[in-house]
């Protein structure tokens, strides 16, 4: 081996180390950097070029130092895809879980001023009535309570529906979002494609795709599937989001508001969607399958068979069925005018709004049966008693309430498993690929003894050198 060739070898551990050395300082530097993937120089060893030298005798060089052959970026597919698959999980029953304990929440029971007591309250007031069918004290308190009854139920689904529409505006939010992201990851398809033909570094890049692609799986299970080219597919429902450098843009179509209106017409002309779906904005009418992420979550909550709209119909049922029960109860009643309605019911839209109560004094109450005298009050004391009746609006109210009690709580389960899991994949990831200061550190000062070492190499060639020109054949002088 000549001694200019054991220079080349040293100025390679030199470079070698100064590239671990700024590696490590790199990722020192990124130890918060939110998605920042830890890197790693790679290194090989130079191959010895053969026989060295005129002697007749073979002699081989042992090597021609080491060489830099890239910057490794740690990062694990299989750890990613688990990540990107149970965040999408997550997200699916977080937003349901979330919406269901808001429903909940709304339903006010059990409480001493839900609805299960207003009824309580309101079949209380009736028996009274019975008792002194000519007061009009009594007549007011069975009006004062059958109007709060009434405002109760048009208030609980007003809630629901203010949820719906809130959650209806979180969703087109996020499906914004969804195309920002398909936009920015078609657009870093390009860039990486272009950086490997070309050499440069890619990294950076690849670490915001990462993110980006977690954050599209987080919304909506999108799948990612890897391109020999460097880029990326992300696929929704079966079909591409993104190809290569092509975002293909969804929408969100359907009805505005929870009673179906405000779906609109496609620009065919057709009418829009009866239910509110995710749509590829090429292809109107067209609903993309959504099994997974917040986007899925809101979707399934929206539907009309949806936890969401099933509450608002059990309101319109509950007045509904108070309506029918009282009504048919005076109907064996009579008043001085002849009419023996309590309720009424709106004749259009939902019938939880427009629940109205119609007497205005005691009158105008049918408490007493046909022919019953004066102060007979057995209507009103069998009204009384309709919360009693298995088919009562109690017993409907009761069957909602525990209902969606039992939803929420199998939901939140569900949730917490899901978050349990995500937690889990997301610890795995970060393991493997996040910055560990002691590691960095050790590396540094591996990377830093190694400079050292190969900078006394240079020095010892140095001064062989220096023996071999300035003081060959002086010996004996």
């Amino acid at each position: 081996m000549s001694t200019f060739s054991g220079i080349n070898a040293a100025q390679s551990a030199l470079q070698a180390a100064r590239a671990g050395i700024d590696v490590a300082g790199q990722n020192m530097n990124n130890l918060t950097t939110e998605g920042y993937t830890r890197q790693r120089v790679t290194l090989a060893s130079v191959a010895p070029t053969g026989r060295i030298g005129m002697l007749a005798s073979p002699t081989f060089s042992a090597g021609q130092g080491v060489a830099v052959t890239g910057i490794a970026r740690l990062a694990n597919e299989m750890l990613d895809q688990k990540v990107r698959s149970t965040a999408a999980s997550a997200g699916f029953s977080y937003v349901r879980a979330s919406a269901l304990s808001g429903l909940e929440k709304s339903l006010n029971e059990p409480s001493t001023t839900g609805i299960s007591a207003q009824l309580t309250d309101f079949w209380s007031s009736w028996q009274t009535l019975s008792n002194s069918p000519n007061s009009d004290a009594a007549a007011a308190v069975v009006i004062e309570e059958g109007t709060a009854l009434a405002a109760q139920i048009k208030q609980g689904y007003t809630a629901v529906s203010s949820q719906w529409d809130s959650l209806r505006g979180n969703a087109s939010l996020q499906t914004d979002e969804l195309n920002a992201a398909a936009a920015q990851v078609a657009e870093l398809n390009g860039m990486i494609r272009s950086a490997l033909a070309s050499g440069t570094p890619t990294n950076a890049m690849l670490d915001q795709r990462s993110m980006l692609t977690s954050s599209i799986a987080t919304l909506a299970r999108g799948t990612v599937t890897q391109n020999t080219d460097g880029t990326v597919d992300v696929l929704l429902g079966g079909n591409m989001l993104v190809s290569g450098t092509t975002a293909n843009p969804v929408t969100l179509a359907g009805p505005r508001s929870i009673d179906g209106s405000g779906a609109g017409t496609n620009p065919d002309g057709t009418a829009g969607a009866t239910a509110v779906q995710l749509e590829w904005a090429s292809r109107p009418g067209a609903a993309i399958a959504l099994d997974g992420g917040e986007l899925g979550g809101a979707v399934s909550m929206l539907a009309p068979g949806g936890a969401l709209a099933s509450a608002a119909n059990s309101y319109n049922a509950m007045a509904t069925a108070l309506t029918k029960k009282v009504n048919e109860g005076l109907a064996k009643g009579q008043t001085a005018s002849g009419a023996t309605d309590f309720f009424r019911l709106p004749t259009s839209g939902a019938a939880a709004l427009g629940l109205t109560i119609i007497p205005t004094k005691a009158s105008e109450i049918a408490s007493r049966a046909i022919g019953g005298g004066a102060l007979d009050g057995s209507i009103a004391d069998k009204i009384s008693l309709i919360g009693k009746q298995t088919d009562s609006p109690d017993a409907l109210w009761s069957s909602t309430v525990t209902s969606i009690g039992a939803t929420t709580k199998t939901e939140l389960k569900l949730s917490v498993l899901a978050d349990l899991a995500a937690t889990s994949a997301s610890t795995n990831q970060l393991a493997n690929s996040s910055v560990d200061l002691d590691e960095e550190n050790v590396n540094l000062l591996m990377s830093q003894q190694a400079y050292n070492a190969a900078a006394r190499v240079l020095t010892t060639m140095d001064e062989m050198l220096d023996t071999l020109i300035n003081r060959t054949g002086l010996v004996g002088r």
